[in-house]
């Protein structure tokens, strides 16, 4: 009985002592590795450059729009958006290019007939905006839902009100790019966005079609497709034909594109690239990590494949 207590204790404190120093041994492991890569992270310039890599400036708030844009040239960032129209100038003498240019907002959209002279206004200023600085997009949104209207009447009001802009966009050389939301989360003014009319990627395309011309494209975000629809790889090959620019984010949460939330981003990119995708995919996530930039080029990083 004793020796059975002994070999019984002395095969315990084996097994304990091994996972601890298995344990220890992985940590230092880990601990290596996250120091490397910090390191890697300090010194990281866009090598593959397949994927034309743009970041959405209102995710870094407070950071000046300026210090932003030098960040981007360091990482070799081909383009800036989300930032206010008065540094389009500089930005462009810093080699930079704009890669969206905003317009009436998400949540006054043309879902309303209300918002229509107003959305109508902004999105021609907007494109004569794009002609102005290079670039190849106008933001659009659906709005939020309109009580006084059904589906099938908010789907005709939104299509009305393109269909009077398109016109223009066509002779000006400029894609009109309408942004599908999720509605789901209502943890964070800019997480989700309930009450949105566009927060099926399906229904926006139908929407596109209906406007029915080759300036009228979808922004695909891949954070409020997984959160609404999912199957984004399926998704995106089925309307690449459609597709005028992408956002990214993690999910859930819309933080980085790391190692704890769900989306496989490199799959997504190569993804992209397989359809023959030659626009912009913008960086769209809310930082957590300390260190803004770090986590910009971590994203960055993970998407250039």
């Amino acid at each position: 009985m004793n020796n059975q207590i002994t070999r019984r204790g002395m095969l315990s404190g084996s097994i304990a002592g091994a996972a601890i120093a298995l344990r220890s041994g992985h940590m230092d492991q880990e601990d290596h590795h996250e120091s490397r890569d910090d390191i890697e992270l300090d010194h990281f310039k866009i090598e593959r450059g397949r994927i034309r890599q743009s970041v959405m400036g209102w995710c870094f708030n407070p950071m000046p729009a300026m210090e932003l844009a030098e960040h981007c040239r360091e990482i070799g960032m081909p383009a800036i958006e989300g930032v206010g129209p008065q540094h389009y100038p500089a930005i462009k003498d810093l080699g930079l290019e704009i890669s969206l240019v905003g317009s009436h907002g998400f949540a006054k959209g043309p879902v309303n007939p209300a918002h229509h002279a107003e959305c109508k206004q902004k999105l021609i200023e907007g494109i004569d905006l794009a002609v102005q600085v290079g670039s190849p997009n106008v933001i659009t949104f659906t709005g939020m839902t309109h009580p006084a209207s059904d589906r099938d009447a908010s789907a005709k009001n939104c299509v009305n009100l393109w269909k009077q802009v398109i016109g223009y966009a066509e002779q000006k050389g400029i894609n009109i790019v309408l942004e599908h939301l999720n509605s789901r989360d209502a943890s964070h003014p800019m997480k989700g966005h309930p009450g949105y009319f566009g927060d099926d990627v399906d229904l926006c395309v139908e929407l596109i079609k209906q406007v029915g011309s080759p300036r009228m494209k979808l922004l695909f975000d891949v954070y409020h497709v997984q959160v609404m629809n999912g199957d984004v790889i399926r998704r995106l090959e089925k309307y690449q034909d459609y597709i005028g620019h992408y956002h990214t984010a993690g999910n859930p949460g819309r933080g980085e594109l790391d190692e704890h939330q769900e989306l496989n981003y490199p799959a997504v990119m190569n993804a992209i690239l397989s359809t023959g995708y030659q626009g912009y995919v913008a960086q769209e996530f809310i930082p957590t990590w300390d260190n803004k930039i770090r986590a910009l080029k971590h994203a960055v990083k993970v998407c250039d494949v």
